[in-house]
């Protein structure tokens, strides 16, 4: 039977070492966790939840203000030190920084003013290319084509190249899947790269009276629908994913876009 006596020496032994008092040790090992700690568990289980419902994609911004909505009193820079104690971060992949043009952009007038305010489909359309990632192929191109009334994707073109043909046939599939005939009353908005100030897509509006606007220099908010929709792509889609060919990312694409 152990005494009173051997079980104390062993904390005898350790207050000594540490230098401190036999009081303040059976304090800490004996303390509960304070309101404070117990909150920040909590917070970590519905961080975690809201992080894996968002399958990872989510940083501090977006976890706050979730948070929030379900009630917490809570500030950004709380959260990233909870996503930091538990080795969390929203997924992120280097972004394309295409090569410096040195070519001097012409200002061209901006119809729409950031103006997407619709009635009805076949008013005012946004287009633009963005950048997507494989493995074998390296970078590919997604030129789509949106309809600000609906939000919606009615026409894409996929390619190897940046080359005009794919913001024209995006633009054709656009034309064929609302059925345009002609469009006085259309605008599309894109902005000054060379694909869509080229001679052949400046002739193919013609075609259709469809007027041109465009974005000024810089400012991506000026075709902004359009602009979101590649984001929200990239978060919900192209991030998460490692594209090994071209042929896997045009049935991903296409999987996302028609789905």
């Amino acid at each position: 039977m152990i005494d009173e006596e051997s079980q104390e020496y062993p904390v005898r032994l350790l207050t000594d070492v540490l230098e401190v008092l036999k009081s303040t040790y059976y304090a800490s090992k004996y303390r509960r966790p304070s309101p404070r700690s117990q909150e920040n568990e909590q917070l970590k289980q519905e961080i975690l939840q809201i992080y894996e419902k968002s399958k990872r994609r989510y940083g501090a911004p977006q976890i706050t203000y979730k948070l929030k909505q379900s009630g917490w009193k809570i500030g950004q820079k709380r959260v990233q030190r909870l996503m930091r104690e538990l080795g969390i971060r929203s997924i992120t992949r280097k972004k394309y920084r295409p090569a410096t043009n040195h070519e001097k952009v012409t200002a061209r007038e901006n119809l729409l003013k950031q103006d997407f305010s619709t009635t009805s489909i076949k008013q005012k359309w946004g287009a633009d290319i963005t950048y997507v990632h494989t493995q074998k192929e390296g970078w590919t191109y997604l030129a789509s084509v949106m309809d600000l009334y609906s939000r919606k994707i009615i026409g894409y073109s996929y390619g190897k190249q940046m080359t005009t043909s794919i913001v024209v046939d995006a633009f054709h599939q656009a034309v064929q899947n609302q059925q345009l005939k002609e469009g006085p009353n259309l605008v599309l908005q894109t902005d000054l790269g060379t694909q869509y100030t080229s001679y052949e897509f400046e002739n193919l509006l013609l075609q259709y009276h469809v007027s041109h606007s465009y974005n000024r220099k810089g400012t991506p908010y000026d075709n902004s629908g359009i602009e979101s929709f590649h984001a929200t792509l990239k978060k919900e889609e192209v991030y998460l994913r490692h594209y090994k060919t071209f042929d896997e990312a045009r049935l991903a694409l296409f999987q996302y876009i028609s789905g």
